[in-house]
């Protein structure tokens, strides 16, 4: 931002010093914000202000119900104000500010009234009032130049962007939830943008950039102002979606000042209320709420679910108290096709999308699809401390349906962990930043690394690594041992059988307890020989039966092996064990290396296994750190002893 950006910031910025006292800090863009975009639209009206107020009171004559298109028209813009009043009119009567501002405001047409509405800003008007510090905050305002001639679009969306991250940053106990620092977005975007950088140059090319959790807006200016810088004569489009309401309103508001299309905004849950439904996107990017459940959308979700692929959710739902993956599902379904062009998405997770969830629960089969489709393209380890609500690492994951011929099934992992700097201030969770030169490094290395071959030895101290997309997968299998029992009835074998549920509810239960007793000391190694002692106890129904053999059966690693009906060994459920073999591993060869030199009676049940899929990132770039040895320890030990001994002695003087 330039120098003059900032003081128009800064100025604005200082009405601030009127609400100290009566507001707390965190409350000052409530006022600052609203009153922001109502000066600007007051600017920019300005010169066709009397031509729509004619016109309005025209058709008003003519009896002509929808003013809207007309109006705009007359206004030459998407939005107008059919009020006889302006932010100079209103401090003509400062006896009546609030009921003027308020008839000002309610003549702006609807899309801008609804913004207005939603920064709630109707209530700070009457709180202002009461203060006695509307007319002086107003006036204020008024002295304020932000026509287009004085103040460009371009530079007005820098400006208002500076006062949105200063009023996020002194809310440091909201502020992560709907603003992205401004670091961790270019290099995102550096990211997504950097491998079209060539196309990017074509003259008269058309864009469009849609995040579903949009926040303020960052994102899609940072994107924006990324494809204009390398090509001022493209078309952006943004659109987004917001679901906080004053937020909502402060990103709708940027597209406003900035001259762009507001309407492209919407206001809702992206998983319920589709804001752009039938759109499709060329690049995406989002930083979703963490760890936030979806219970509230959960009929809609499940029924989008169930229509399988032709929905939003067919791969798969996470579980109901994280909705990230359910994000990515969604800006998947706004890919182009190919044979359009294809899009790219970039979208910023916490750890727990990369191995939430065993083989064949929801997230796992989400990742499956992506990777059996080919979607992932490359995943980024940030540092952590970056955000200013949570300490916790953070990754960017990047997909795409355009992959060229020798990048396909690849997925580049890049471990970025140690790319920050200190801040000297602490912003709430918030201690560390990312340089511009370690962006550049960073874009450079995943630009690179998208060309070079699997697990290659990278300049960058091995934070690069490549991997096949079934490197990822594995096959969960289950791995049984024989049941093995003795039988025997003693005090404790009898006492089991009295507590057995089948058995509780038995009318000769005493009766079969007493003979139970009678054979206390019974003792056999088969099954065959124990059930002719068993005769004694009579004719049994099939379910006390049961309880019987379960109370008096012992599991004995040298009893005698059960089997089924068709002579096959029964498996023991408390020594059953699962194994992740890789995918492209024999599980037999798995087995017989792996298992069956230390279990040799085991054996795999095939009807139980499954196909995973984890991205376990931290141990792909795990280093081994040998232990210091024993004599380095012992040596800073008598070093700490002789330090305490130190202590102790000039405490004893």
């Amino acid at each position: 931002m330039s120098t003059k950006h900032h003081e128009l910031a800064n100025f604005i910025w200082s009405v601030a010093d009127l609400l100290r006292g009566d507001y707390k800090q965190s409350e000052y863009g409530r006022v600052i914000l609203p009153l922001t975009v109502l000066r600007r639209l007051d600017c920019v009206l300005e010169p066709t202000k009397d031509a729509v107020l004619a016109r309005h009171a025209q058709l008003k004559q003519l009896g002509v119900q929808n003013m809207d298109p007309v109006l705009r028209k007359a206004a030459g813009l998407s939005f107008y104000n059919t009020s006889e009043m302006s932010f100079r009119k209103l401090l003509g009567d400062q006896d009546h500010v609030a009921l003027n501002l308020r008839a000002y405001i309610g003549g702006f047409s609807p899309g801008a009234v609804d913004v207005l509405e939603k920064y709630g800003f109707d209530t700070q008007i009457s709180r202002l009032a009461e203060a006695g510090l509307l007319y002086q905050v107003v006036a204020k305002f008024a002295d304020i130049d932000l026509h287009p001639d004085v103040v460009s679009n371009h530079q007005m969306g820098y400006v208002f962007e500076e006062l949105i991250r200063r009023f996020s940053e002194i809310s440091n106990e909201t502020a992560g939830e709907h603003f992205t620092p401004r670091e961790v977005i270019k290099l995102m975007v550096n990211l997504l943008l950097a491998p079209d950088e060539d196309d990017l140059v074509t003259p008269g090319i058309v864009r469009k950039v849609y995040d579903p959790a949009c926040g303020t807006g960052g994102m899609l200016s940072e994107a924006q102002d990324h494809i204009q810088a390398h090509n001022p004569h493209a078309t952006v489009e943004v659109y987004g979606q917001e679901l906080n309401g004053e937020t909502y309103a402060i990103c709708r508001s940027d597209m406003m000042l900035k001259g762009g299309d507001p309407t492209k905004i919407s206001y809702g849950n992206s998983f319920s209320q589709d804001g752009h439904e039938d759109e499709r996107f060329d690049y995406m990017l989002a930083n979703p709420p963490f760890g936030v459940e979806w219970k509230k959308v959960e009929a809609f979700v499940k029924a989008e679910n169930a229509r399988g692929h032709a929905g939003r959710f067919g791969a798969g739902l996470p579980r109901i108290n994280d909705g990230s993956l359910l994000f990515l599902q969604h800006m998947i379904s706004k890919m182009k096709r190919p044979e359009d062009g294809g899009s790219r998405l970039a979208i910023v997770f916490n750890g727990s999308p990369l191995f939430s969830g065993a083989a064949g629960s929801g997230e796992s089969e989400i990742r499956r699809w992506i990777l059996e489709k080919d979607l992932l393209e490359g995943i980024v380890a940030l540092p952590d401390q970056l955000f200013y609500n949570t300490g916790i690492s953070t990754y960017f994951w990047i997909l795409t349906n355009r992959k060229e011929a020798a990048r396909r099934r690849k997925v580049v992992l890049l471990d970025g962990r140690d790319y920050w700097t200190k801040m000297r201030k602490s912003l709430g969770e918030k201690r560390k930043q990312i340089t511009d030169e370690q962006i550049a490094v960073l874009t450079r290395s995943y630009v690179e690394a998208l060309s070079i071959e699997d697990n290659p030895d990278h300049p960058e101290h091995g934070k690069v690594k490549v991997f096949k997309t079934t490197d990822f997968g594995y096959q969960r299998i289950t791995v049984e041992r024989p049941l093995r029992l003795r039988f025997e009835v003693n005090e404790e074998t009898v006492a089991l059988l009295g507590e057995a549920r089948a058995v509780l509810k038995y009318a000769e239960r005493e009766s079969l307890l007493a003979a139970a007793k009678s054979l206390i000391g019974l003792r056999s190694a088969t099954r065959t020989e124990f059930a002719m002692s068993l005769n004694r106890l009579g004719k049994l129904p099939a379910a006390v039966e049961k309880a019987v053999w379960e109370a008096f059966s012992v599991s004995d690693p040298d009893g005698e092996v059960q089997i089924d009906r068709r002579g096959r060994p029964l498996p023991d459920p408390d020594l059953r064990d699962n194994e992740n073999v890789p995918l492209d591993e024999d599980i037999h060869g798995y087995i017989e290396r792996e298992v069956l030199p230390h279990v040799p009676e085991a054996w795999v049940d095939e009807t139980k296994t499954k196909i995973g899929y984890e991205i376990p990132f931290t141990r792909h770039f795990y280093v081994y750190q040998p232990p210091r040895s024993l004599a380095e320890i012992d040596a800073e030990l008598r070093d700490l002893e002789t330090q305490v001994q130190c202590l102790l002695s000039e405490v004893a003087r």
